[in-house]
């Protein structure tokens, strides 16, 4: 039989070994935001798994045998309606809590098609996934395979195609899953990255060398962007 001791250790591990999960530690105004709805979602939860557990507590100590009331029958009683009123309220208004910001952020960071009206203001890098390695093209008509480099706190639109399969584009740190499909351009924006070195990921899977399908993703300052393009230019891609 498991002891307590061994039983309190669990979820501590557990905690200890999601220390480095990437999606919460967002390093992009975009995944700030996806961060927030799985901390708020969270936070709702444990809310009421807590008041769960509170008046499962209280119920059973309350209701416990005792030597007074072993014999005695509980009495049959029908459904409180106000309880379940109640119950059935407070479950709406949770969900309506929630759904009000997870509509909102998942609405304004949603992949559209392409269109013609794209923003001057924001950098366009096109994205071709392909069995099995990520091609970046960029404005100045220069191209990179599976090393994406971009400027930081600026809004990034990616172009997303694929040339074969579905693929999903993920970068972890900056954003969450967008799928790549064949014969469609899919937008995606991710505003403002900060500077660092992040690792990108096909997130579909997408044939037998899918594992090996990963990128590197570049943040820089505006100026070293700037100056990596120049010297891409110079150097003929």
């Amino acid at each position: 039989m498991v002891s307590m001791k061994k039983l309190f250790t669990i979820p501590i591990l557990l905690l200890l070994a999601g220390c480095d999960i990437a999606v919460l530690d967002a390093k992009s105004e975009t995944g700030q935001d996806q961060a927030f709805l799985i901390w708020f979602s969270f936070g709702l939860m444990m809310i009421v798994l807590l008041i769960v557990f509170i008046l499962f507590a209280r119920f059973v100590w309350k209701y416990r045998e005792t030597n007074q009331n072993k014999d005695t029958l509980p009495k049959d009683v029908k459904g409180n309606k106000k309880l379940e009123i109640t119950w059935t309220t407070l479950a709406v208004l949770l969900l309506a809590v929630l759904a009000v910001p997870t509509v909102s952020i998942t609405y304004n960071q949603s992949p559209i098609l392409s269109s013609s009206e794209e923003s001057e203001q924001a950098v366009h890098v096109t994205v071709t996934g392909q069995q099995y390695f990520w091609t970046f093209d960029y404005e100045n008509g220069k191209q990179t395979t599976n090393k994406l480099v971009i400027p930081a706190n600026k809004t990034i639109v990616f172009h997303l195609k694929s040339s074969d399969v579905i693929h999903s584009f993920w970068i972890p740190r900056l954003a969450g899953k967008t799928d790549v499909l064949p014969g469609k351009e899919l937008l995606y924006k991710i505003a403002n990255p900060e500077i660092g070195t992040y690792e990108g990921h096909c997130a579909e899977f997408c044939g037998v060398q899918h594992a090996k399908m990963q990128f590197t993703t570049q943040v820089v300052s505006n100026e070293d962007y700037e100056k990596w393009l120049e010297v891409r230019a110079q150097k003929g891609g």
